[in-house]
């Protein structure tokens, strides 16, 4: 890791906190909350020892990168803007993109917004879902999943920047990291995020005291509300997306996902894959793996797995 170098780059208004490693094409690493950089370790040494310039960023609200206070700042026209920022900071004309989490939606809009920047996109964990013009996505999931999901819970600026305030930053990172249940994740207001902390004990092998640490360390200096402010802002995301309903993704891609990620048993998402309407809507999708007795944070649980078949995917282009 102490290969790894950092610098700070100033973008689109904010200064942005850049770890990266090697030389060559560029390949840009987009985390997901609660993560930073560091959830990228393992590949960017792997894309680094094969030829590749590895860079990972810590996205607007976390880590060392700039936090602007307003909710409205974190539109996903913010957030590519920021990496479009990075880009021509790189001195590069096109990238390689690789997303987890928000980290995927965030590369989805980058595909979206600016296909000229990307070479070829592989996502994880989070399909590309088309906007659906007849409902906002904090009402649909409301519906679907009642006031207690965890997106409901985090709207409120404050109360859950309190809730984790009270439980502690480790163990809310950790609670995060470790969770390894495909079903939805349900927070009741009367037992919050701190509850049954006797099923947390032992961290699983490809997370260490170290690691955990690491997001800790950063979380407790920057707080939350950063990353929350993502998911305040879906349905602002909605509304401005309005032009672009129905549009493709017209960049090569590959996808990834855990057949224990939460993500992967979200209501629809498997019917949308095996029924052709991923592949509608994103033409060049090359082919998907699904891998077996993963969960959500599929790139720290299996780095070398995932190195791989970035790497098999990308020296294509």
């Amino acid at each position: 890791m102490e290969e790894i170098t950092h610098r700070t780059v100033a973008v689109n208004g904010i200064n942005m906190h850049v770890a990266e490693k090697g030389e060559g094409p560029v390949v840009l690493l987009i985390h997901g909350f609660p993560e930073l950089w560091y959830s990228w370790r393992h590949q960017i040494v792997a894309l680094a020892a094969h030829g590749y310039h590895a860079v990972a960023p810590d996205l607007r609200g976390f880590g060392d990168t700039d936090a602007p206070p307003a909710v409205t700042s974190y539109t996903m026209f913010h957030v590519v803007g920021d990496l479009v920022g990075l880009i021509e900071a790189l001195g590069r004309d096109q990238v390689f993109v690789v997303g987890h989490d928000w980290g995927a939606l965030v590369a989805w809009c980058l595909c979206m917004f600016r296909p000229d920047k990307v070479k070829a996109l592989v996502n994880l964990s989070v399909v590309f879902r088309p906007r659906n013009p007849t409902g906002k996505p904090v009402e649909t999931l409301r519906t679907a999943y009642g006031d207690d999901y965890y997106v409901c819970r985090f709207q409120e600026p404050g109360r859950i920047e309190a809730e984790f305030g009270r439980v502690g930053t480790s163990l809310i990172i950790k609670k995060f990291l470790t969770y390894h249940d495909p079903g939805p994740v349900i927070v009741p207001k009367e037992k919050g995020f701190g509850d049954a902390p006797d099923k947390e004990n032992a961290l699983p092998s490809w997370l260490s005291e170290d690691d955990l640490n690491y997001f800790a360390g950063k979380f407790e200096k920057s707080g939350f509300t950063g990353g929350l402010n993502y998911y305040r802002a879906l349905d602002l995301n909605w509304e401005l997306t309005a032009p672009w309903t129905g549009v493709q993704i017209k960049v090569p891609v590959k996808f990834i996902v855990g057949d224990q990620d939460l993500a992967y048993h979200f209501p629809g998402v498997q019917d949308y894959i095996s029924k052709g309407g991923f592949k509608r809507d994103v033409p060049l999708l090359e082919d998907m793996v699904v891998m077996e007795g993963v969960g959500h944070f599929i790139n720290q649980e299996r780095p070398q797995e995932i190195s791989n078949i970035i790497l098999e995917f990308i020296k294509k282009f």
